[in-house]
């Protein structure tokens, strides 16, 4: 039976599901929680065990139907997608089930927007509509302005510049939302592995460089941004402490965000680590 006072939480890795699970039950919602074993933080149990208004099923990756028949069995007839669930999953020795093996089959592409939107498709199809998984966590995202102590200088707002066309260019293909460039020189582009391993791999590449071109300016800016056409519902851009951690072992000195599209976990905890490495970040609209 359905059960309006019931959201369904489809869990990746990562603080996201958590934030979104305190989020909905300070709206008062039963959260039933669809854990999958590849991905969530098994901290998710211990949350269910302290608060009977969440339940939690695990299962695999694979299992679209296994989803599917949890929430129809729960009443569950809204759900979000929170947390990262890794590209490079789709190519893993994970088993689909037939349902999802049938979608995979079908798909022209296997980007994330082509498999998520078709995985919101059959659950549309199942009377399960995917939400915004910003809904409840609208105080999070990124507010205009410089957020930081200190703001961009002169050098860093040209890579900020140069970075935004890139990484637009890339994002408009599916392939990443962050770039990582040097005296407007692309170092690196994220691709599937992640943020934080991009940002990470710019700082070896750059280590490379240190006994080259004395002119070169040593330090990076990172520059992240939504899908042209992105779909708030799943895959939305996110930081969190962590991010700046790898950024300032990586050497890079600014953060570039797109307002209103990028979700910062823990603000507050962000610009106290920020500031404490120096670290500028700036939260604008992409140029026309």
């Amino acid at each position: 039976m359905e059960d309006a006072t019931k959201l369904g939480l489809i869990a990746g890795n990562g603080r996201f599901p958590f934030l979104l699970l305190d989020a909905a039950r300070a709206h008062g919602l039963t959260v039933v929680v669809a854990a999958i074993k590849e991905e969530t933080e098994p901290e998710i149990d211990a949350r269910a065990r302290a608060d009977s208004g969440i339940r939690v099923h695990w299962l695999s990756l694979g299992e679209l139907s296994r989803l599917i028949e949890t929430f129809q069995r729960e009443g569950v007839r809204r759900a979000v997608m929170a947390g990262q669930v890794k590209h490079k999953q789709i190519f893993s020795t994970i088993r689909p089930d037939w349902r999802l093996a049938k979608l995979l089959l079908n798909l022209r592409t296997r980007n994330t927007d082509m498999l998520l939107g078709a995985v919101a498709k059959v659950l549309a199809d199942e009377g399960i509509e995917l939400i915004s998984s910003t809904q409840y966590l609208e105080p999070l995202l990124a507010k205009p302005g410089v957020l930081t102590r200190r703001a961009p200088d002169s050098e860093e707002q040209k890579d900020i510049l140069y970075g935004q066309k890139v990484a637009r260019a890339i994002a408009g293909y599916d392939l990443g939302q962050t770039v990582v460039i040097a005296a407007q020189a692309c170092v690196a582009v994220e691709a599937m592995e992640g943020t934080d391993a991009t940002i990470e791999r710019a700082g070896a590449i750059f280590r490379t460089l240190e006994h080259g071109d004395s002119t070169l300016r040593r330090s990076l800016t990172v520059v992240k941004v939504a899908k042209p056409d992105q779909d708030m519902r799943f895959d939305v851009p996110v930081v969190g402490v962590r991010t700046i951690e790898v950024m300032h072992a990586a050497g890079a000195t600014c953060l570039s965000v797109e307002t209103g599209r990028t979700l910062l976990f823990d603000p507050d905890a962000i610009i106290t680590a920020a500031d404490a490495a120096d670290i500028a970040i700036v939260s604008g609209k992409l140029p026309e």
